[in-house]
């Protein structure tokens, strides 16, 4: 399987381009330098440079997202990152999609009190993942979005729980490397094209 990944060179990310070359997938990925992920190809450019962007797309089966913004960040990186990706899909005529959002994004914010705290604490965070899934959902692709509670740089373990209705308590987390697993599973299998699952341990 073909895979375009964003935010390869990031905490997810690498977990996610190592797990994805191990298991066999051909995988390229954009990166503002020759950076280290091996086995990977590599597209020199950034999210505002359209061909940089449809080079890393063309051909791919499927389209991964797992930008996040970093405490500094000037500008809102997931959605503006989506309108880019969404751009170079459309550019490209690719249609699979799955993108990494959070748990508590839209309607998902009101499941607690504990998650209505949070969207208080990491409020700029929280609407830039907001505004990605609103694009997402309205871009005519066959689409997924994954959303974990807090994460870990914690082994990866393979047990972990999915499902729509999934709602994690405050204590919940999930390993990176799980979530790239399960990421990397969903690549494979769209068991969740079209919908929101929240992954947990």
């Amino acid at each position: 399987m073909k895979l375009a990944i964003f935010g390869a060179t990031g905490a997810t990310g690498r977990h996610l381009v190592e797990q994805a070359v191990q298991a066999g997938h051909e995988v390229t990925a954009l990166a503002r330098t020759a950076s280290s992920l091996p086995g990977a190809h590599i597209v020199i450019g950034n999210l505002n440079q359209a061909e940089a962007m449809q080079s890393v797309v063309q051909g791919a089966d499927v389209v991964i997202s797992v930008l996040g913004m970093r405490s500094g960040d000037p500008a809102p990186v997931c959605s503006n990152g989506m309108q880019s990706i969404l751009q170079a899909m459309n550019a490209t005529g690719t249609q699979r999609l799955i993108a990494l959002s959070a748990y508590g994004a839209l309607e998902s914010a009101q499941d607690s009190t504990f998650i209505r705290l949070i969207r208080k604490v990491i409020a700029r965070k929280m609407r830039d993942k907001d505004a990605m899934e609103v694009l997402v959902r309205h871009s005519g692709m066959r689409w997924t979005l994954v959303r974990p509670p807090m994460l870990s740089n914690g082994a990866q373990t393979g047990r972990y729980r999915v499902g729509t209705d999934l709602q994690p308590g405050c204590t919940s987390k999930l390993s990176r490397a799980d979530l790239a697993a399960f990421i990397l599973q969903e690549a494979v299998s769209g068991q969740f094209t079209g919908q929101a699952p929240v992954v947990s341990a």
